[in-house]
């Protein structure tokens, strides 16, 4: 026997024998290459025909043996090879068809169970049957896979894929066969997942496919609330139950604001002036784990972006706690007594109660109307358009000394001027044909005017003044503090230098953001001498502060994201090509006229607030990118003021 059957690897090879030494031979095989094969291996000895003819013969040979009538065919017990073989092809089998028997075996090892080399065993009947059944799941499998996947690369969009889009971007199961012919049709087309979806029809536009992401993420049961219980049971006897303040409180807020939770207020005293910041409250309303709660704790904040929103709280809830006017609302009332000069708090005290709200003031319709000049000690005549006097000018006048004398306390603390030019924008979108996307209007918005100043100081001042009042009670809240240029969330009061306070936190704005809710909680229980829902070193407020910085965090990347899209509609809508942009800092510029933020590599350098003429190559609405090419630069002269501080309130 000359020539050698042998395993190697798991693969079967033939050679010619050179030596053998006890356990060890030395092979030739067909390549000339010379092997050393242990005697176990050895599975068959042959002296023709030659290897190089004798394996592919008996591969071709194996292809025609009937698996099924194999299986049938073998003992029940565990056999050899070569015994099925001569069984199989009725006398001695050759060594072809030895070797074709025994590649048959190896190669269905669902039909026969390998119980050492060259020996197998028939699987049983009933393990054959499911196992047979597994395989053919798969086969099916595979072929949906492979139907779903070609339909994609020819541009159709299978039902499976159109009704996980949006998880196919945020969350996809590996696992699923959704994904995996998802995932073979991006390879084979080289898109990107949002690309391909939407060319697909999966989403009606960019704007879709952005909304339908983020829902998919953080929303996944949809952005309405549904809740089993009426959200206002009991509350109107609690509102009830509040005495009624002796105040016309006004607002201020854009015209697009539907959740009115801040109102001001100012009376004359015998020794100056008593003003009023009021919040509104839906503590009274939303008892700690209640089923609202819950909801609440879960959002965590209400989400913004242009043209839109989506609430924390159901609009029921909204509705009968928002400090809309003419009608008499619960809140929570900060006062405090101002002397004669208007500039220096001489006296403070908190309480629940119910307001009358006698306006809802716009500031993008009336910046221009209660100027400086009205306001300030010029005494412009405080009249509008029509020669009529102006509503609550004089009670703007008190605020706006108030604000100037705060402004400056905390400048002084600071130890250098707050930036107050910083760029801002509002966007508007108007109605567009049915079909079409809206056109966006993205306004310049100035913040340094008295009606944002006002409402900006006296955010801070009722943020800093409730979080002393639950440090004296040593009872815990969610503070903002800011040391040495880091921001941290505490429960505790620190110091924020960043806004040249002593403390911080939030708490006016409860219908929009969960912290705010909580700290107005912790603060009516005090007010009440009752026990605050928080208690000190209280794992569950460490829980909700965790918790909501990354909500909060994800929130704003949203908006940022949704904003970015609408300057790019914006640019598209208004045709841009040459644009006036300004730099930010190195090669990080905006347009002058949106906050549409890109890098330029290669530009000159230039300092921060040197406007230029840039080229815009191209935009696109699916990553949100953009190409531009400077062209030239302007006259020096800066814009505006950028700061790497944490923002200023911009509203109660």
């Amino acid at each position: 026997m000359k020539h050698l059957l042998f395993e190697d690897n798991g693969d079967f090879k033939a050679g010619t024998l050179m030596s053998e030494a006890g356990s060890s031979l030395q092979v030739e095989l067909a390549s000339g290459k010379r092997a050393k094969v242990k005697a176990s291996h050895v599975l068959l000895r042959f002296d023709a025909p030659a290897p190089e003819a004798m394996l592919p013969a008996a591969r071709a040979l194996a292809e025609e043996i009937d698996v099924d009538f194999l299986w049938e065919c073998a003992p029940h017990d565990e056999f050899a090879f070569t015994a099925l073989a001569d069984e199989y092809f009725g006398g001695q089998a050759t060594p072809t068809q030895a070797a074709a028997l025994l590649i048959r075996l190896q190669g269905a090892p669902v039909h026969f169970h390998r119980k050492g080399r060259g020996h197998y065993r028939p699987a049983p009947a009933e393990t054959l049957k499911a196992a047979l059944a597994a395989l053919e799941r798969k086969r099916l499998q595979e072929a949906q896979i492979e139907a779903h996947a070609q339909e994609m690369i020819e541009g159709r969009l299978p039902r499976e894929v159109g009704e996980q889009a949006a998880w196919l971007l945020v969350r996809p199961d590996k696992m699923s066969l959704t994904w995996k012919a998802f995932d073979r049709a991006l390879a084979a087309t080289g898109k990107s997942p949002e690309r391909l979806l939407l060319e697909l029809g999966a989403f009606a536009s960019p704007r879709d496919l952005h909304m339908a992401r983020f829902a998919a993420e953080h929303f996944p049961h949809g952005f309405g609330i549904t809740l089993r219980r009426d959200p206002l049971e009991g509350f109107a006897e609690a509102v009830a139950a509040l005495p009624l303040a002796e105040v016309e409180a006004f607002s201020v807020d854009d015209s697009t604001t539907t959740e009115i939770d801040d109102a001001l207020s100012v009376r004359r005293t015998a020794r100056g002036w008593r003003i009023g910041i009021h919040i509104a409250a839906p503590a009274l309303a939303i008892a700690p784990g209640s089923e609202l709660d819950l909801v609440a704790r879960e959002r965590m904040s209400t989400v913004y972006m242009p043209g839109g929103k989506i609430t924390m709280l159901p609009e029921p809830l909204i509705a009968a706690c928002s400090l809309d006017e003419g009608r008499e609302m619960p809140a929570l009332s900060l006062y405090l007594d101002i002397d004669e000069d208007g500039e220096a708090i001489v006296g403070r005290h908190s309480q629940p109660e119910r307001v009358r709200v006698a306006a809802n003031l716009r500031h993008d319709l009336l910046d221009g109307v209660y100027t400086e000049a009205v306001l300030g000690p010029a005494n412009a005549p405080a009249v509008d358009a029509d020669g009529q006097p102006l509503r609550f000018a004089d009670e703007l006048a008190v605020l706006w000394k108030l604000a100037l004398a705060l402004g400056a306390e905390r400048e002084r603390v600071r130890g250098k001027p707050e930036p107050r030019f910083r760029a801002d924008f509002s966007f508007y979108l108007d109605p567009a044909e049915a079909g079409e996307e809206p056109r966006v209007r993205i306004v310049p918005r100035g913040r340094n005017s008295p009606l944002d100043r006002i409402v900006s100081e006296m955010a801070i001042l009722a943020n800093c003044e409730w979080g002393g009042l639950l440090g004296e009670h040593d009872t815990p809240g969610i503070y903002r503090s800011q040391q040495q240029g880091r921001v941290r969330v505490t429960s505790h009061p620190l110091p924020h230098q960043g806004l040249g306070v002593p403390q911080y936190m939030w708490a006016s704005s409860p219908l929009r953001r969960y912290v705010d809710l909580v700290n107005q909680r912790q603060l009516v229980a005090v007010l009440s001498g009752e026990r605050a829902p928080f208690g000190q070193n209280d794992a569950d407020l460490f829980s909700v502060m965790n918790a909501f910085d990354a909500k909060y965090a994800a929130y704003a990347e949203f908006q940022q994201r949704m904003e970015r899209y609408w300057c790019l509609r914006w640019v598209a809508q208004q045709g841009l090509t040459r644009v006036d942009a300004v730099v930010v800092r190195e090669d990080l510029v905006r347009l002058v006229n949106a906050p549409l933020y890109f890098r330029l590599p290669g530009m000159p350098m230039l300092p921060p607030g040197r406007r230029f003429v840039a080229d815009l190559l191209a935009t696109d609405e699916i990553d949100l990118s953009v190409q531009a090419r400077f062209v030239e630069a302007e006259a020096a002269g800066s814009l505006f003021d950028e700061t790497d501080e944490e923002p200023v309130a911009g509203s109660l």
